[in-house]
């Protein structure tokens, strides 16, 4: 079988196609068709956006009889009315079945993707379609509804509908709907891809049609339009030598030059009669006809040969295009690549390369927390080196509370004496006493101890957001979510943390340590040496009782020296690192990969949009070495 490279030298002419009744048909069909689906797959991958691709474009002033050209194509009703009808750009593409397939049709837009099975469900879905983007009213919308056809009784062809041309508002519409559609046509006509398929109803002044006007503006020398005449059972008797010269491309000159149609007029339609019966009545209008039956033989007339002459436009428009379009993706994707380079490396569009991509910048991050919860460096200094100045603190303001704690015993001591003292002997005060002035003494010291747990947490929290902010730099949404779990779990820890401390002061209450360890704090000796009988003496003197009180609280404040930092680097740093570790873990199983990799920063998305620009144009060559290899 002949490649498409071999077929393209071909010229392919429709003049020997045989008109079958009902019936649109090439015997070149199946060299027409690889082209055609090889400009609607391009159109698929959304290559449009980057490379303009060979189309027809169907442009027709309102009631020019538009709707009933794309009918008689098509096969099938699209919304009437008076007014704006089409109010969005409506890509038809018509398949012909081969082998008694059943017709089926297949309506797409923005997600949505609608089969069916029922030609007349058309006119429904594109209505429902058109209510979706350009709402309810009489307003236009420049995004493309695709619809398509496949069935034995069309031809293969690809055509985009555009709104028909208004010059006043009606009830309903902007004031500016003229200028709206004027310019939704022109971002479609003033491409040098695109054929021009002009709709004029024999009825009018040719020369004042603005849809010929506004391809004369793109077009002034006719190259790349085809105009379409109808209704030419509606002309006025005696006016008929007028329609030949302009078909015959003696008024109003064009390279691609006129056909006359005669398509349902609004009493078939109302009677139902079908495009097959109306197809049929055209051919015996023109056979009938003393004037336009030159026509047949001219091959100037009829919607069959308008199905033909469109087809082998665009056919020849896009063979002599592939080598423009594929030097323009060649170009493109390298200039794109080139650009990306310039960004830091983003997620993959693969939604399962996304997965290992979010795995990889989790463990990165993960192993980070880890390093600074282990003292390792991670920026410019250690965590710990941040911390120890603020225990330091915390160890400053125990010593330092030494002092007003000896003054205190001795006021209570001497208060004591003063006004409770009885038979017993000095340094004999009651026990209580001893308690009090320890538990008066520890509660000042809870709010030191909480202050420290605040300046902890401050810097614990502001380190991990450090490492959210640099690992997550171009994942907004993702250091988003980080950056909550770490005020979160920090929030969480504090309160428990704070708890445990007050439950230290608690047992700081109890006025409680080891004979052996206060003996040894009394008399400053050291824990393997031991206590001499002799030095036991002097603790019955009144004068030791002060000492005695100095050493047990010499003994707290060494507890609580070091059990509020451990207790704070216990909750603030090491459960609330490993807390933080496993919730991001959990994101690669519960969550949206997508959406977590979301960044809406301005880079991201100049990033994304060359990413999917890249990614368009790869699949589009890669199309056209299947095509031509």
């Amino acid at each position: 079988m002949d490649s498409p490279t071999e077929e393209s030298e071909d010229t392919f002419s429709f003049s020997q196609s045989k008109p079958v009744e009902g019936v649109f048909y090439s015997h070149l069909e199946e060299k027409v068709r690889p082209y055609i689906d090889l400009i609607d797959t391009l159109r698929g991958i959304g290559i449009e956006r980057d490379v303009d691709l060979p189309a027809i474009a169907v442009v027709g002033d309102q009631s020019s009889g538009k709707s009933s050209v794309l009918e008689a194509l098509s096969g099938v009703a699209l919304p009437r009315g008076t007014g704006i009808v089409t109010r969005c750009p409506l890509e038809l593409k018509l398949r012909r079945l081969r082998g008694g397939l059943p017709w089926r049709g297949v309506i797409s837009y923005k997600d949505e993707r609608i089969p069916f099975r029922e030609p007349s469900e058309v006119t429904q879905h594109v209505e429902k379609a058109q209510e979706k983007l350009a709402g309810t009213g009489e307003g236009i919308c420049n995004e493309i509804i695709s619809l398509e056809i496949s069935s034995p009784d069309v031809c293969d062809l690809t055509l985009i509908d555009l709104p028909g041309i208004a010059r006043v508002a009606i009830k309903n519409q902007p004031e500016d709907i003229g200028e709206q559609i004027r310019s939704l046509i022109q971002t479609f006509i003033e491409k040098a891809e695109t054929i021009i398929l002009v709709v004029v109803p024999c009825n009018t002044d040719i020369a004042t049609t603005e849809a010929l006007k506004m391809a004369q503006e793109v077009d002034p020398e006719g190259i790349r339009t085809l105009a379409v005449l109808t209704k030419p059972d509606l002309i006025d008797r005696g006016t008929e030598k007028n329609i030949l010269d302009i078909v015959r491309n003696k008024v109003v000159p064009l390279s691609k030059g006129y056909i006359l149609v005669k398509c349902r007029g609004q009493k078939q339609i109302d009677e139902k009669v079908s495009l097959i019966d109306a197809t049929k009545t055209e051919r015996e209008f023109f056979s009938n006809h003393a004037e336009f039956r030159s026509l047949l033989s001219d091959e100037r007339a009829t919607t069959q040969r308008l199905a033909a002459v469109l087809t082998q436009n665009l056919v020849d428009h896009i063979k002599t295009s592939l080598p423009v379009i594929s030097e323009q993706i060649r170009k493109q994707l390298g200039d794109f690549k080139k650009e990306l380079i310039q960004y830091e490396e983003g997620p993959p569009l693969d939604p399962q390369r996304q997965k290992t991509f979010l795995i990889n910048i989790l463990t990165n991050f993960n192993d980070k927390i880890n390093k600074l919860t282990s003292g390792e460096a991670i920026n410019q200094e250690n965590l710990f080196l941040l911390l120890r100045p603020e225990f330091q603190k915390w160890k400053k303001c125990l010593y330092d509370s030494k002092d007003g704690f000896q003054k205190t015993v001795q006021e209570v001591v001497d208060e004591y004496d003063s006004n409770h003292r009885g038979r017993e002997l000095p340094c004999f005060s009651q026990y209580h006493v001893f308690e009090s002035v320890v538990k008066r003494q520890v509660k000042e010291l809870k709010e030191p101890a909480m202050d420290t747990v605040k300046s902890i947490q401050e810097i614990v929290k502001k380190q991990f957001a450090y490492l959210a902010e640099t690992c997550f730099r171009s994942h907004s949404y993702l250091k988003s979510i980080a950056l909550d779990k770490i005020y979160n779990i920090q929030s969480n820890q504090e309160a428990k943390v704070q708890k445990r401390i007050l439950e230290q002061f608690e047992m700081e209450q109890l006025v409680y340590t080891q004979d052996s360890i206060f003996f040894k704090t009394l008399f400053d000796i050291s824990e393997d040496d031991e206590v001499p009988r002799g030095k036991l003496e002097p603790f019955f003197s009144r004068s030791t009782y002060p000492e005695m009180l100095d050493a047990y609280y010499k003994i707290v404040v060494q507890r609580l020296a070091d059990e509020v930092p451990m207790l704070i680097l216990l909750f603030m740093l090491k459960k609330s690192g490993k807390l933080l570790i496993s919730e991001m873990l959990n994101l690669i199983d519960g969550g949206n990969v997508a959406e977590i990799l979301r960044d809406d920063s301005a880079a991201s998305r100049q990033r994304l949009d060359l990413q999917h620009r890249v990614a368009r144009l790869n699949r589009a060559q890669e199309k056209l070495a299947e095509f031509f290899y």
